[in-house]
């Protein structure tokens, strides 16, 4: 594994705890983020670095690693190549040959058993091990061992229907970095999830504000009218356990008003509250998860600058949902479209303020804004260089429900 990019030299403020502070007040008297966070390059440069090369990035969907294909993907200014090897293992690797450095794929691509060079056609195996080395050896070198050229190996895990990837060897692993999210959703069974349909689409905001708006609800009343019918202010409880996440839930998800959510078949096995509930989490630092009984909706958010974000938006059915016809899963795919879209719109406009105005940030609301507190100042951990100090969860009293009632039907997990 090569050395990770280090250049505190030519870090800005944002190095220093005084940057920090509104973030690392008490919720109570906490501020969101300095506008420099969405707009300032250097910023975004130093963000790269910190966050997505150093922590835990979602990078697809794990149904897409198949054995013989490889996908491509980033970390930050690096890019990684994933494997699934012919027992079944994930691999991760930089994307660059161990004879001089070269490219080794552009994008996702069918390669069967052999990853190969476009160089020199060194070809490597799905372990990542160096196989062949064409004419290399006409002379001999001395002392030249094959498998001390294997490509360089890359951190890559799954988990339920997400594949995550991480570039510092040190960091801690994925288990800890989730907490108590698998757990929490077991009862989903979302190894089985399978993806029905994947839309890619570009967005001019910072990614940073593409999450913080799927993780409050208090714009829920006013951009999304139709979206409240069926995931209303009052119907939303914490959700919220120990891990690098931003969690809520409504309960129950309403039918009453409109149907689109209901209208699949529920997954098998769910208990009371997943079979009435919609759970909406951020994982840090990128991926947005929804996931309602009979269908999972998953936003993965890649930052190109420090305003366009790829968002890549996939569906997912259970096995109960599978063969639903076109026109059966049509008022799910369009829901969704209809409600990213009126979010599209909001965080565009947030980016626009921020880079015309620029004023200094604001106060959070305490009974909304308690998400964005903690994915804050997860976000301050990395970019001061501290080690991740992955966040409590809620301790059941009425404080930690931030203004929230009881959940009438609570998660097993969170049940006395």
């Amino acid at each position: 594994m090569s050395e990770l990019n280090v250049a505190p030299e030519s870090w800005g403020p944002w190095k220093e705890t005084a940057f920090w502070v509104g973030t690392r007040a008490p919720l109570t008297s906490a501020t969101g983020l300095s506008s420099a966070a969405y707009v300032d390059d250097r910023f975004f440069a130093d963000e790269q670095l910190a966050v997505f090369e150093r922590g835990w990035v979602c990078v697809g969907i794990a149904a897409e690693a198949t054995v013989g294909r490889v996908l491509v993907r980033s970390l930050g200014s690096r890019s990684i190549l994933i494997t699934r090897d012919g027992d079944g293992v994930l691999r991760g690797f930089l994307n660059s040959c161990r004879h001089r450095g070269t490219e080794l794929y552009e994008c996702d691509a069918d390669v069967g058993s052999t990853l190969r060079c476009p160089y020199h056609r060194w070809g490597y195996g799905l372990d990542g091990s160096l196989k062949a080395t064409p004419r290399f050896e006409d002379v001999p070198r001395d002392g030249f061992e094959a498998s001390a050229y294997g490509l360089a190996p890359v951190r890559v895990e799954a988990w339920g229907v997400l594949l995550f990837a991480c570039a510092d060897p040190e960091q801690v692993t994925l288990a800890e970095w989730l907490g108590d999210l698998p757990e929490r959703m077991a009862g989903y069974g979302l190894d089985d999830w399978q993806p029905r349909l994947t839309q890619e689409l570009e967005i001019r905001a910072n990614w940073k504000l593409i999450s913080e708006n799927f993780q409050e609800y208090y714009h829920l009343t006013w951009v999304h009218p139709e979206l409240s019918k069926v995931s209303r202010v009052d119907d939303h409880y914490r959700y919220q356990g120990a891990g690098m996440y931003c969690g809520q839930t409504t309960t129950p998800v309403s039918g009453d008003e409109r149907d689109d959510w209901l209208s699949l078949p529920p997954a098998d096995g769910l208990d009371d509250s997943d079979a009435v509930s919609g759970r909406f989490v951020a994982i840090f630092p990128n991926v947005l998860l929804s996931v309602l009984p009979n269908h999972v909706f998953v936003m993965r958010l890649d930052p190109l600058a420090p305003g366009l974000t790829a968002e890549t938006c996939t569906w997912l059915l259970p096995k109960s949902g599978a063969d639903a016809s076109d026109d059966a899963f049509e008022p799910t795919r369009s829901f969704w479209l209809d409600v990213n879209s009126e979010d599209i719109d909001i965080v565009e406009r947030g980016q626009r303020g921020l880079t015309r105005g620029a004023v200094p940030a604001g106060p959070l609301a305490p009974r909304f804004e308690e998400p964005l507190h903690r994915f804050h100042n997860m976000l301050a951990d990395l970019m001061t260089g501290a080690r991740v100090q992955v966040p409590d969860g809620d301790d059941g009293t009425d404080a930690s429900r931030w203004g929230t009632a009881p959940n009438p039907t609570p998660a097993t997990i969170d049940q006395p």
